[in-house]
């Protein structure tokens, strides 16, 4: 059999027929009745033939749809979702009542800063998502390389933070009120050393040059030794919105360090970690400190006057901060009588004029026009479009929230933790909402002034002519 095997595949095969050899047709008697080749009679394939049929080439992959994947993930989450509600919510009906609130407080205290992290990423991708359905070249703007992160990028970020940070307080919640009271100090201590460890990992991965950008910016806007550019100043920007989440970070870690996680040890007047510590409005007025001596170097480069005036807005933050402050320094008849009218009136001054830059500096919304020039039809392209109600309601939701700002700084307001969370969200609400009119007005500022800022070779930084009023912050 091995014989006619070869015979067969010999004759389909020039390279292993013998010289003279028939072909299988004529070895059956191809004509004579009984003889003929079957039409359609597939024979066997050669050994070079198997060989190509076994390679990659030939295989044929079958990979789910897209929507299959979609639905299977959102499955998946609202499964996890459904299970850390119903585990949390357990773990907190076990607490005694007494002590239940307390619980509720500390474990808001420490999930509560990187929670808010979360959000601000996904909005900052919902804002990238945005500048790619117009005419915006953020990348130029913000000086990024082609390598830069995309939205799809950032929301993939801020979906494994969506994940982690609720499992963490999760489990801290479900050890914690099962008694395991050293498993549950460790879920937060760990949390915040694993991102302190993702932000600085020295090796090109998670992103790396993306992170190197974010640290590089961080630093510069902490030590304004250099020539301010854009990307310092509007991230600057941003973490004026995020004081509450450097507050807050500030007494977790303390609470770490003094190993009071998961004890309940909680003492509202505790000077150390509580609301009266002296670090509170110390850390609360720093991002305010770096945004005021960065418009102060900008001075001393431009010699441009309103960046003075910039840095007084700045300056109108600290006595709120330090007004509030005093209340548990100062005897209740002399705050009641004296620091509380001067904190009000600090508040009222800080609010307004904030409001003031931010409509005719940040935005520059004299003349109604329009939002963005879409070049990609989209929902926001009806949306938003040449709509003025748009910008009367960007306009009073500013005005409105500039004045509820002033809570999240005082911190004799603060002993409500849900009112201060939804508080402090509502203010990264409004900055996601700046983001929008301050890089088109940035945009504007780009083309009507014929500047172009090129994608590659960019130029370094102590060569950027930074005298022109380009960039005005």
């Amino acid at each position: 059999m091995f014989e006619s095997q070869t015979a067969i595949a010999s004759s389909h095969s020039p390279h292993l027929r013998k010289p003279g050899s028939k072909s299988v047709s004529s070895d059956l008697g191809a004509g004579e009745p009984g003889n003929s080749v079957q039409e359609g009679y597939v024979f066997p394939l050669t050994v070079g033939e198997m060989k190509a049929s076994n390679s990659p080439m030939h295989t044929t992959s079958i990979m789910p749809s897209p929507i299959f994947l979609w639905r299977f993930k959102v499955i998946w989450f609202l499964i996890w979702a459904f299970t850390c509600c119903k585990i949390g919510w357990d773990s907190v009906m076990r607490m005694s009542a007494d002590l239940r609130d307390l619980f509720l407080y500390e474990a808001f205290l420490y999930y509560n800063p990187l929670l808010l992290v979360t959000m601000m990423v996904w909005l900052w991708g919902v804002c990238l998502w945005v500048f790619s359905q117009s005419t915006i070249n953020y990348a130029k703007i913000f000086d990024l390389d082609s390598n830069h992160l995309t939205h799809r990028e950032i929301w993939k970020s801020s979906i494994w933070m969506t994940v982690i940070v609720p499992t963490s307080m999760t489990a801290y919640l479900y050890l914690y009120s099962h008694g395991e009271v050293a498993l549950a100090a460790s879920q937060p201590v760990i949390l915040y050393v694993a991102v302190a460890l993702v932000l600085i990992f020295p090796f090109d991965i998670f992103y790396f040059s993306s992170r190197y950008f974010l640290l590089r910016t961080l630093w510069r806007i902490a030590l304004p030794l250099q020539p301010i550019s854009f990307p310092d100043f509007f991230l600057a920007d941003i973490l004026t919105s995020m004081a509450k989440v450097f507050s807050d970070l500030e007494r977790s870690v303390c609470r770490m360090v003094h190993r009071q996680v998961a004890t309940i040890a909680w003492f509202e007047a505790d000077s150390v970690c509580g609301s009266h510590s002296v670090a509170i409005p110390l850390v609360l007025v720093i991002p305010y400190i770096w945004r005021l001596l960065q418009c102060l170097r900008q001075y001393k480069d431009t010699k441009e006057k309103p960046t003075l005036s910039n840095a007084l807005k700045y300056s109108t933050a600290v006595p709120v901060i330090f007004l509030s402050a005093l209340k548990y320094h100062v005897s209740p008849d002399r705050w009641t009588y004296v620091y509380r009218r001067l904190w009000l009136f600090s508040s009222v001054v800080n609010s307004l004029y904030s409001f003031y830059w931010d409509i005719t500096r940040d935005w520059d919304l004299s003349v109604f026009t329009r939002i963005f020039k879409f070049n990609k039809p989209s929902l926001c392209t009806n949306l938003f479009y040449g709509r003025r109600w748009v910008y009367f309601w960007v306009i009073g939701s500013n005005l409105i929230l500039r004045c509820t700002w002033t809570y999240k700084l005082s911190a004799h307001l603060r002993h409500n933790y849900l009112t201060v969370f939804m508080v402090t969200a509502i203010e990264m609400l409004r900055r996601f909402q700046w983001i929008f009119f301050r890089v088109e007005n940035e945009w504007n500022k780009i083309t009507k002034s014929g500047f172009q800022i090129p994608m590659v070779d960019m130029p370094r930084e102590e060569e950027k002519l930074l005298g022109s009023t380009n960039h005005n912050v």
